[in-house]
């Protein structure tokens, strides 16, 4: 049996802020979480993971935790992304951390090339969660990812989170849940694809 029809699919996340357990990194948690017992494993980068220096493309030498972002979303077969509206937008700190995307502009697998990212936007209030998520699927496109066909809009001015800080609204634990289901599935589908293709290769080489 091949390896890609039992190795296990790795969903890498990355969000939240600087200060642990916010509310955008509980949502992610929640989408990681449900990808576990889908049967992938994951690797999450919560905000304190993601304090780093400034991306600056003439600066060879990273910080520990630079190498491991850039190691970590190397292997990844699916990437799901939370981050907080601030101001319209996403914060600084994620989008710092995307910019060091450009370290993987000459790998094989460019950017994000052939991996499903879903996508989350917690913010307070509505409009600022729309841009939010409008600005991460531009920027998940530039990075040649496929967004996931759910996205989910979260309102942090709305009870989603019971006292235990799980998410607790029904109707955006179903969100998450499809949301995980899609970037799994999508993994596991791009696997078969790649068996395929060189099933493919190796079987026009011994003819």
């Amino acid at each position: 049996m091949s390896s890609l029809e039992t190795r296990t699919p790795l969903i890498v996340g990355l969000g939240g802020t600087a200060k642990q357990c916010s509310a955008s990194e509980r949502a992610l948690r929640h989408v990681l979480k449900r990808c576990e017992a889908d049967g992938a494993e994951t690797l999450l980068f919560d905000g304190p993971s993601l304090d780093m220096p400034m991306y600056a493309p003439e600066i060879i030498e990273r910080t520990d935790k630079a190498r491991a972002l850039i190691d970590g979303l190397r292997r990844a077969d699916g990437i799901v992304i939370a981050s907080p509206g601030y101001h319209g937008t996403v914060s600084g700190l994620i989008k710092n951390a995307l910019d060091y995307v450009q370290d993987m502009a000459a790998d094989e697998r460019v950017y994000f090339e052939g991996r499903a990212v879903g996508l989350i936007a917690v913010a307070a209030g509505w409009q600022a969660t729309g841009t939010t998520l409008a600005t991460l699927r531009s920027i998940t496109h530039a990075l040649r990812g496929w967004s996931t066909p759910m996205a989910v809009a979260i309102n942090s001015m709305m009870p989603v989170f019971n006292p235990e800080g799980e998410v607790s609204d029904p109707a955006i634990v179903q969100q998450l849940d499809i949301l995980a289901g899609q970037v799994v599935s999508f993994a596991r589908m791009k696997a078969l694809h790649d068996l395929a293709h060189a099933a493919s290769g190796a079987a026009g080489a011994g003819g």
